[in-house]
């Protein structure tokens, strides 16, 4: 193996300019796919960061995921009446018994839950109008459950749960109003109105969600829309929220009502997610394999210039699987110096990327570019690029392994 390895860089050497091209192309390919690799996963683990962060990761709602079937279709199957234009009794929405059910949900380990009532409600103030979603929420766990206070620009959580008529809205509805904290508003449900104070504005950036939602106390909610002692959902947030769609499924078994992850809730996002990493690792594996093919035009020359050195190499006694060894090691000398220096080109390649400073039309934050640095992408890397080289190498060293010692020193093409 010594000799075999002295005889591949004696090879490599002679051939300087082919073989440093070569290594030219390998390390480019790796510095590439490490740079494309870091700001594709980093900008898919942003978007995940904040699709996880600003949801709940399991959301309980007051209804089932499949219609109840009523007793007497269990009593007798396929003998009950249909009979339509029947009016079901009126009944105040919610879910029933939440205090037992949220105690049962409190139990699972790795949880936080919050209870919510989220109804529809009309805002007016001086002469205008807005439609938005009114919660009702207990401050102290929706601190456990959302971000909302970390997004706070003027006014607190607390300060609501020390304002039993507060209101907390967003800033683009708070810009559109014309409305600051201790404003008040009009608010209008189908029970009535009721004149509430400003005591928090929040701004997440999402023009819709800071337009249309708003949040008082639960107790307050439960007045306004005219639901006593009644929550319509459990907002639920995970320590893995890659676990939520078994917890979800756990609770919805526990409890009957229907609940659903945030991965059930986003399946046609994760599905492009997953389609845009092939079409990635597609484009930068085609880079490295472009680069190999310098790897197997060096080889190949190689091979073509020793003819008569690998027919003396097979006369003292070299097997084919010798030969072969040679050419292979070649291959895998140029992969492993070619990885070695794209790894630190694209590392830089990456503190580049990391550094730009991007400001969007329209938005007032610098928003820098999402590098991802973890290592698996460094071995994917160093994976893909030897594979490449030596796969390169392998076609010329089986061809110079097949040589026949007697023909070439015979002179024989």
């Amino acid at each position: 193996m010594r000799v075999q390895f002295a005889i591949a860089l004696a090879h490599l050497q002679r051939r300087r300019r082919s073989t440093l091209v070569s290594l030219l192309g390998i390390a480019l390919g790796v510095a590439f796919f490490l740079a494309v690799s870091a700001l594709m996963r980093g900008s898919e683990r942003d978007f995940l960061k904040r699709l996880v962060d600003n949801s709940p990761h399991i959301t309980v709602a007051d209804q089932y995921r499949n219609a109840r079937v009523q007793p007497a279709e269990v009593r007798w199957p396929g003998a009950a009446v249909a009979i339509s234009n029947v009016k079901p009794p009126v009944e105040t929405r919610g879910i029933r018994s939440h205090r037992s059910k949220l105690e049962t949900i409190e139990a699972w380990p790795g949880l936080r839950v919050a209870p919510v009532l989220r109804g529809s409600a009309v805002l007016t103030f001086a002469g205008q109008q807005q439609g938005v979603s009114l919660s009702g929420i207990v401050p102290a766990r929706m601190k456990d459950v959302s971000t909302i206070d970390e997004q706070m620009v003027a006014g607190t959580l607390d300060d609501l749960a020390a304002a039993p008529n507060g209101l907390v809205i967003g800033q683009g509805l708070a810009q559109k109003f014309q409305l600051g904290v201790n404003s008040t508003v009009s608010v209008v449900t189908a029970s009535g109105a009721r004149i509430m104070k400003v005591v928090g504005i929040f701004r997440t950036g999402n023009a819709a969600y800071d337009e249309g939602e708003t949040f008082t106390l639960l107790k307050r909610a439960q007045v306004i829309l005219a639901r006593p002692n009644r929550v319509n959902r459990f907002i639920i947030q995970l320590n893995d929220p890659q676990a939520a769609r078994d917890v979800a499924a756990g609770i919805e078994q526990a409890i009957g009502y229907k609940s659903v992850s945030w991965i059930e809730a986003s399946e046609d996002l994760l599905s492009l997610l997953l389609v845009r990493n092939i079409i990635m690792y597609s484009v930068v594996t085609a880079i490295l394999v472009v680069a190999s093919f310098g790897i197997y035009n060096t080889i190949s020359t190689i091979v073509m210039d020793k003819r008569r050195d690998i027919a003396i190499l097979k006369a003292m006694g070299f097997s084919a699987a010798d030969i072969r060894h040679i050419f292979l090691y070649q291959g895998a000398i140029m992969g492993l110096v070619g990885s070695s220096a794209g790894l630190l080109l694209g590392y830089g390649m990456m503190h580049v990327l990391a550094s730009v400073e991007l400001k969007p039309p329209g938005v007032s934050d610098v928003v820098h570019l999402p590098v991802w640095w973890g290592a698996e992408q460094y071995l994917l890397a160093i994976g893909f690029a030897m594979a490449a080289c030596l796969c390169a190498a392998y076609l010329p060293a089986n061809k110079a392994g097949k040589q026949h010692p007697v023909d070439t020193l015979r002179g024989a093409t």
